[in-house]
C-alpha cells in the first residue's frame, strides 16, 4: 500500500508526462503482481465502486472530533472533496506521529479485497469505531487515498494510453498489444496480470475483445492545403455511438467506443454479426436509421434504444438499429489494421458484395456502407461540410488513403471537419457550485429563452466556457445579485446574456421549454447585450428545423 501511495502522491503532484510515465513505469517493474493488477484496474478507473460514501465518512469524523458540523461544511466548501477534507480535518484532530516504517505493511491487494471490503461491511457504531481506527493507523500520506478507495471517488491526472504505456513499458510489450489486451475490460488478479502480459499472441485472450479504437484530430486546414485533395477519403460524420461489430469463434459481439459490451440493446445488430463470416471485425457507426429513408434519425431516437436489456420488438420497430461499417479491421482471422485504408475498403466492398448476395433481406437494411465523397480540389470542402445537417450528420471526415488503422488519436492520418454549432443568446437563471478545485465558485449555469408571453423559460444548462477570470468575475456577481435560494442553486436578476453554442436540437416532452440542446457549452459572455434582446423559444425552434 506504501508503494501505491506514493505513486499516487507522484501522479498527483505533477503535470509532466515524463515524470508520470517514468513513476508508472517504476512501480510496475517492482510491485508484487496481486498488487499491480490492482494498481492497474484502479489508474483505468475500472475499480471505482463506493464502499462507504462521502456523507457517512463526514458522520464517522464528525463523531469522533469536537468539530462543529458548519465549520466542517465551511472547509469543504473550500476544499470541494468529501474524502479529501475528512483526510485534511483528521490528520489535524490526530496529534499523535505515526511512524510509518514502524506500522505493519499490508499490501494494495489486501486492502482492496479484504480490509476495505470489511470496513464497509459493518454498520452503526461499529463501523464507526473501526474506519477511525484505520484513520488512526494511516500515515497522513495514506489518508487521503484510503478515503478516496472507500468513497469510490479515486482518480488521478492519468490517460488510460499513459497507464497503458508505462504497464508496456515494464514488461517490454508492444503498446498496441497491450492496448488490446486490455480492451474489454481487466478484473484485478495475480494471474490476469500474469496473462495480459504474457509474451505470444494469445489468441484466446483477444478472441472476444475489441480492438483499440482509432481516433480522429480535429481538422488543421493550413496541412491539408499542402497536400494533394486526392490522397484524402472523404466520408460523413454520422451522429450515433461508435462501436465495433465482430463474428470470431468466441461467438458474435458488438463494443462501444467506451469498451461496452452492447449486445443486449442491439439484438438485431448481433444477427447481422451472425450472418458475416468468421472472423470478421467492422469498425463503423451504431444509428437508428429507416430502411427506406434517405437521413438517419436524430440522436435522440438511438438514445432510446441505450442501455436496454431487451429492447421490446415495438421498440425496434419505431427506431431500427443499422451498423455504417467505415473499415474493415480483421478478415478471415488476419489482422488488416497495418494495411493501408485503400486496401481495407477494397476488401470491405468485396465482402460487402459476397454478403448481399447471400444475406437474408431484413438483415440488408442493418448494413449500411456509404460511398465515399469525391475530392479533387479543396475549394469543395467547404460547400460539402455545409451540406452535412440535411443528411443529419455532424461533419466531415477525411482519412488518409495510405493510412493504417492505429490506436488512439494520432495526428495527421484521421481529421474530423465538424459543422459550426449553433448558437443562441440566453440570460442566465440561476447557478450552482462547482466541484472540485471550483467547489467555492459558482461554475454550472441554467439559461434562459423568452417565450411568447415575455417570460423567460429555462432552455439549457451549460458548465464550461468560460476562463479562470470570466468565472470569479461572475462569481461576485451572483453573489451580489441573489434573488432566491433553493439548497445548493441560487437564482440571479436576469441581467447576464451568453451565447450558447450547442450541437443541435430536439423536440422534447421531458423538458419545460419542449426542446432538448445536444452539447451546450458557453461561447461567451454577451456583456454588451441587455436581457431583453436574447434569443427567443421562437428562434430556437426555427433553428430546430434544421439541426440535425
Amino acid at each position: 500500500m506504501r508503494a501505491f501511495s506514493t505513486l499516487f502522491q507522484e501522479l498527483d503532484g505533477t503535470t509532466r508526462t515524463g515524470a508520470k510515465l517514468t513513476a508508472l513505469e517504476r512501480y510496475f517493474r517492482s510491485a508484487p503482481a496481486e498488487d499491480a493488477a490492482w494498481a492497474l484496474a484502479l489508474l483505468l478507473g475500472k475499480r471505482r465502486r463506493r464502499l462507504i460514501t462521502g456523507r457517512r465518512l463526514r458522520e464517522i469524523c464528525l463523531e469522533g472530533s469536537p468539530l462543529p458540523e458548519w465549520l466542517f461544511e465551511a472547509c469543504h466548501s473550500q476544499v470541494g472533496d468529501s474524502a479529501e477534507t475528512v483526510a485534511l480535518l483528521w490528520a489535524q484532530r490526530d496529534q499523535s506521529t505515526v511512524d510509518a516504517a514502524a506500522l505493519p505493511e499490508a499490501p494494495l491487494h489486501h486492502w482492496m479485497e479484504q480490509r476495505l471490503p470489511q470496513l464497509a461491511a459493518l454498520q452503526g457504531a461499529e463501523q464507526a469505531e473501526a474506519v477511525r481506527g484505520c484513520w488512526a493507523s494511516c500515515p497522513p500520506e495514506q489518508l487521503l487515498l484510503v478515503n478516496k478507495l472507500l468513497s469510490g471517488g479515486f482518480r488521478v491526472g492519468v490517460s488510460t494510453g499513459l497507464v497503458t504505456r508505462g504497464l508496456a513499458r515494464s514488461a517490454g510489450l508492444e503498446e498496441a498489444v497491450l492496448a488490446h489486451r486490455l480492451m474489454g475490460g481487466f478484473e484485478p488478479s495475480a494471474a490476469a496480470l500474469e496473462q495480459l502480459l504474457a509474451p505470444g499472441q494469445q489468441e484466446e485472450v483477444l478472441a472476444a475483445r475489441p480492438y483499440p479504437f482509432f481516433l480522429a484530430s480535429p481538422l488543421d486546414p493550413a496541412v491539408l492545403q499542402q497536400g494533394d485533395p486526392g490522397q484524402w477519403q472523404l466520408e460523413w460524420k454520422w451522429d450515433g455511438i461508435r462501436g465495433q461489430l465482430i463474428h470470431r469463434r468466441a461467438g458474435c459481439s458488438l463494443w462501444s467506443r467506451g469498451e461496452e459490451l452492447i449486445n443486449d440493446a442491439f439484438p438485431e445488430l448481433i444477427a447481422l454479426a451472425a450472418s458475416l463470416p468468421e472472423g470478421t471485425v467492422l469498425d463503423g457507426e451504431v444509428i437508428v436509421w429507416q430502411p427506406q429513408a434517405e437521413a438517419p434519425e436524430p440522436f435522440a431516437s438511438l438514445q432510446r434504444r441505450l442501455g436496454r436489456k431487451a429492447p421490446s420488438t415495438t421498440l425496434q420497430r419505431q427506431c431500427p438499429a443499422c451498423f455504417i461499417a467505415y473499415d474493415l479491421l480483421e478478415h478471415g482471422g488476419v489482422d488488416l489494421r497495418p494495411q493501408p485504408l485503400e486496401e481495407r475498403r477494397r476488401r470491405l466492398e468485396q465482402l460487402r458484395a459476397q454478403w448481399l448476395s447471400e444475406a437474408p433481406e431484413a438483415l440488408v437494411p442493418r448494413w449500411r456502407l456509404p460511398q465515399p465523397e469525391p475530392l479533387s480540389h479543396w475549394d469543395q470542402l467547404e460547400p460539402l461540410r455545409q451540406g452535412a445537417r440535411e443528411r443529419r450528420a455532424e461533419g466531415l471526415m477525411l482519412k488518409r488513403r495510405d493510412s493504417p488503422y492505429l490506436v488512439g488519436r494520432k495526428r495527421g492520418h484521421w481529421w474530423k471537419h465538424k459543422l459550426e454549432p449553433l448558437r443562441l443568446d440566453a440570460v442566465l437563471l440561476y447557478a450552482q457550485a462547482g466541484s472540485g478545485r471550483r467547489a467555492n465558485l459558482y461554475t454550472d449555469y441554467s439559461f434562459g429563452l423568452w417565450d411568447n408571453s415575455g417570460t423567460l423559460v429555462t432552455f439549457a444548462k451549460a458548465y464550461s466556457g468560460l476562463d479562470d477570470g470570466e468565472i470569479r468575475e461572475l462569481d461576485r456577481w451572483i453573489r451580489a445579485h441573489t434573488t432566491e435560494r433553493f439548497g445548493p442553486v441560487r437564482a440571479v436578476e436576469p441581467l447576464q446574456v451568453f451565447e450558447l453554442a450547442f450541437e443541435g436540437l430536439q423536440r422534447s416532452n421531458r423538458h419545460k421549454c419542449g426542446i432538448a440542446v445536444r452539447f451546450p457549452r458557453i461561447s461567451r459572455w454577451r456583456q454588451d447585450k441587455p436581457a431583453a434582446e436574447a434569443d427567443s423559444l421562437a428562434t430556437a425552434l426555427a433553428l430546430l428545423e434544421g439541426s440535425p
